[in-house]
């Protein structure tokens, strides 16, 4: 690869090793805490030029659509630099949508990244960050690449190096509406504050699993069958996705053999570096393409 406009640019999944919510703010967003690893499962994006303010998004459905967060990147990121660039953006989506995972943001994320290299636009890792924020709470820890305890409404990151196990992911088939679960009146926001660990998360837990499961008898299946098996069994995000964690690779795979339903599953171990990280070291004005020749 060269690293211009003919690369594949991956855009990772995510999970949360646990999360709590331990307030809410008066303009409505809750403060949170959690730490996110990164998963080998990922979505595939590519860009090409495009005459000067106009930017096409090419994917399957309503994926396609101007709300896509990848479009809402684009044209952020145009307008706070004022170069006014043109982009089409094909995306190949493998993380499925409502499933806790972050897709969504990390698309963004990695538009971000990629329009800063290949357009040599020059911002730094933190400048991406804080207008990733504009876009969801997870796109700044995708854009910095690290496995990262957070608060606050998920911008404040500190770099952490979890334990790195194995995992059986489980799709069982649900979209779950991350607003939907914000705004439930059984969701639990007064969890005490967590001091940073960079392990330990096995007695902590994620408060939107009991909502998730009341509502959706699906991933309660899944959860009770991973804790089961043995397990440690978690919700990622706001659902519907669930892992479980194993002490090798083997035994993951033995449970995905064994499992009673026809989930999708993926036997995937937990990263602690992003493979976007790699495009941080080469953005910068002597990186990118510059202006370049408009197309169609």
């Amino acid at each position: 690869m060269t690293g211009g406009f003919d690369t594949v640019f991956p855009a990772p999944a995510k999970i949360n090793r646990f999360l709590h919510i331990t307030g809410r703010r008066a303009d409505g967003y809750h403060e949170l805490q959690t730490v996110f690893q990164f998963l080998g499962l990922q979505d595939d994006l590519c860009f090409a030029p495009l005459r000067r303010g106009r930017i096409e998004m090419h994917a399957e459905g309503a994926l396609a659509g101007e709300d896509n967060l990848c479009v809402q990147a684009a044209r952020m990121l145009s307008g706070f630099t004022g170069r006014g660039f043109g982009v089409r953006i094909g995306l190949t989506k493998r993380i499925p949508v409502g499933g806790g995972l972050g897709g969504g943001s990390s698309d963004a994320a990695t538009t971000l990244v990629a329009l800063n290299h290949l357009f040599g636009l020059g911002l730094a890792p933190d400048e991406l960050a804080r207008q990733g924020l504009r876009l969801g709470a997870d796109v700044p820890v995708f854009v910095r690449g690290h496995a990262a305890w957070a608060e606050g409404v998920g911008e404040w990151l500190v770099p952490v190096e979890p334990d790195t196990p194995w995992t059986l992911l489980i799709d069982p088939g649900v979209s779950v509406s991350t607003a939907a679960m914000f705004r439930s009146d059984e969701l639990t926001r007064d969890c005490p504050p967590e001091r940073i660990a960079a392990s330990g998360y096995e007695s902590l837990h994620n408060v939107f699993e009991p909502l998730v499961r009341r509502a959706h008898s699906e991933v309660d299946a899944a959860l009770a069958w991973l804790a089961s098996s043995g397990a440690s069994a978690r919700l990622s995000g706001t659902g519907g996705c669930v892992f479980g964690l194993f002490p090798s690779e083997a035994a993951a795979r033995a449970a995905q053999a064994a499992q009673p339903e026809p989930w999708r599953t993926w036997v995937l171990r937990l990263e602690n570096r992003s493979p976007l990280c790699d495009w941080h070291a080469k953005s910068g004005p002597e990186a990118g393409a510059g202006e370049v020749s408009e197309g169609k």
